[in-house]
């Protein structure tokens, strides 16, 4: 009887992770995107995070409460990977002259390079708080839940980095 329970509690834990999953995986590894710049990357952290959500699944003690654990855990991941990304910079050679091909350049539009650089130079609180908020549609609480901050900081964050991005991207070239 006990080793059934076990199994019917197994079952019910991968039900409700393939559906989460089915869910949500894409607008997460968008999120880890945004966040890391490298979609391989990102797709790398959103399943460690559905992995490590897995094997935690009997202590989550609100399943309804999972999608914030894993997009916590996404969150985490890739703060995890840009930290080790940055020690990787600091020890790197100085780079040749960086040119973009034909092609590249005109694939990609000059608002959009201009938009994603913006955002690159926010400070990572601020570039979190506008990739959660205005990128995946989340709301100021849930923000907080998944940064692990208040409301105030993230309106403030929000404020902050709008006003950074507009100040940037009106700046004559």
């Amino acid at each position: 009887m006990m080793m059934q329970a076990m199994v019917d509690a197994d079952a019910v834990a991968a039900e409700g992770l393939v559906d989460l999953y089915r869910t949500h995986y894409p607008s997460l590894v968008r999120m880890a995107a945004l966040l890391l710049h490298d979609v391989g990357a990102a797709e790398d952290v959103t399943q460690d995070a559905f992995a490590k959500v897995y094997l935690a699944w009997d202590r989550i003690r609100e399943p309804e409460k999972a999608l914030a654990y894993v997009r916590s855990a996404v969150l985490n991941g890739a703060r995890s990977r840009m930290r080790h990304l940055h020690v990787v910079d600091r020890h790197r050679p100085e780079p040749g002259r960086d040119t973009q091909s034909a092609e590249a350049g005109a694939m990609s539009g000059e608002d959009h390079r201009e938009v994603i650089a913006a955002l690159r130079a926010l400070p990572t609180r601020q570039r979190e708080c506008l990739a959660l908020r205005y990128y995946l549609g989340l709301s100021e609480a849930e923000i907080a839940a998944a940064l692990g901050i208040s409301a105030g900081s993230v309106k403030t964050h929000t404020h902050r980095g709008m006003a950074a991005l507009e100040k940037t991207l009106e700046a004559p070239a």
